[in-house]
């Protein structure tokens, strides 16, 4: 197929594209009326983030949707941004940014194709079906072509999977690999299964927090669809707030979003809430995959031991294994999620820096720290809570 047939636009807003075209890109997999593999990359998702004053004016995220059309088709499309900083991306380059800026660059403005705010693997160069080799090329051509036109001094393609990074590692980007803690489901029949699957005693220990975190004198509601209710989004808010001011400085995301989440999301959010003498305390907030759940954000007004571990963790693993999903990425950060079942996981992202000169320095660094993060990935799998095949064990 030639390449010259294809146009690259550059739009400001995803109001310009219709939802069922961008989502045949976006998430093919759910035109049976099933769940996209994640709701991240969706129309639905990202017109949010837009229409809630998430990402735009004033926020470092600026959409500048990348598309490719093919005979006037949307064939390719990828969620990019305009960033004035590197706040919210989870794969940071901060050291970049102030070694560039020593030696005299100006590493801001850059391109981040990147769903914001959201540590969670997924497609980043969303191609229609039987047009995956040449529309990933269109989009990672295109977008590296639009950076070195405007002088713009780097891109970057974070949380995308695995095949995308080969395939980007293929076409002349840096590969760079991250870790993360993801829960798998062996196929479990219940907790129960899975704490069986554990050493004698990480069984123990999670049995112990989960009956303190029970008995904090409140009920647990596990709420998704209609279940959900303004009133909740209410408190979720709150417990938000608190844990953005704890973590960022101030939160990412605006109160308009959980507005906008209620309407047009909430078939695929789970929202874990705690209540106490009739208020609610604690939160976890998740997203439904096709096969997996994503723990995103977790707060609280009252602190009561280890209810953060059940609402966040061991809610989720039941969820997962009562509706069949054989994932649950618990976020970003946290070596404390391997003692709780949550294993070592590589993450990917792509990079391209412009620079000939500071393009080969971070190349040297990557190549480093991939092999620092294989060696890391590996200790902690060895630490893992899961018994040792050749160990009897006893209750």
């Amino acid at each position: 197929m030639d390449q010259a047939q294809i146009e690259i636009q550059v739009l400001p807003s995803l109001s310009q594209i219709a939802a069922e075209e961008w989502d045949a890109c976006a998430c093919p997999e759910a035109a049976d009326g099933g769940r996209p593999d994640d709701p991240f990359t969706t129309h639905r998702f990202l017109m949010a983030l837009e229409d809630s004053g998430s990402v735009g004016r004033g926020t470092g995220w600026q959409p500048q949707y990348l598309t490719a059309y093919l005979d006037g088709m949307l064939i390719a499309a990828a969620p990019m941004y305009v960033k004035s900083h590197s706040q919210g991306e989870y794969i940071f380059d901060h050291s970049w940014a102030h070694a560039y800026e020593r030696a005299g660059g100006r590493y801001y403005p850059k391109l981040q194709i990147a769903v914001p705010f959201t540590p969670a693997t997924g497609r980043r160069l969303l191609v229609r079906p039987g047009y995956e080799g040449i529309g990933q090329s269109a989009l990672v051509q295109g977008a590296v072509q639009l950076a070195a036109d405007n002088g713009i001094s780097s891109l970057h393609v974070t949380f995308c999977t695995g095949e995308e990074a080969e395939a980007g590692a293929a076409m002349g980007l840096m590969p760079r690999s991250s870790q993360q803690f993801h829960w798998l489901n062996e196929g479990y029949a219940d907790f129960d299964g899975f704490l069986a699957s554990l050493s004698s005693r990480k069984r123990k220990t999670i049995r112990k927090e989960r009956r303190q975190a029970n008995d904090f004198g409140g009920t647990i509601h596990m709420l998704t669809g209609d279940d959900l209710k303004p009133e909740h989004w209410e408190a979720f808010w709150t417990f938000y707030q608190d844990t953005g001011a704890r973590k960022w400085g101030s939160p990412y995301l605006t109160r308009a979003f959980f507005d906008l989440a209620q309407e047009r999301l909430r078939d695929d959010i789970l929202l874990a809430l705690a209540e106490r003498d009739g208020y609610w305390i604690a939160g976890a907030l998740n997203f439904i995959g096709r096969d997996t759940l994503y723990g995103r954000y977790w707060g609280c007004t009252e602190h009561h031991p280890c209810l953060h571990f059940e609402l966040c963790y061991y809610r989720a693993i039941d969820y997962a294994i009562a509706h069949g999903l054989g994932r649950v990425e618990a976020g970003a950060q946290g070596e404390h999620k391997l003692a709780r079942g949550y294993l070592p996981t590589p993450t990917h992202s792509l990079h391209w820096i412009g620079d000939p000169g500071f393009a080969e320095a971070v190349a040297q660094f990557l190549d480093a720290e991939r092999a620092a993060v294989s060696e890391e990935i590996e200790i902690l799998t060895e630490y893992g809570p899961f018994r040792k095949v050749d160990v009897e064990e006893k209750e």
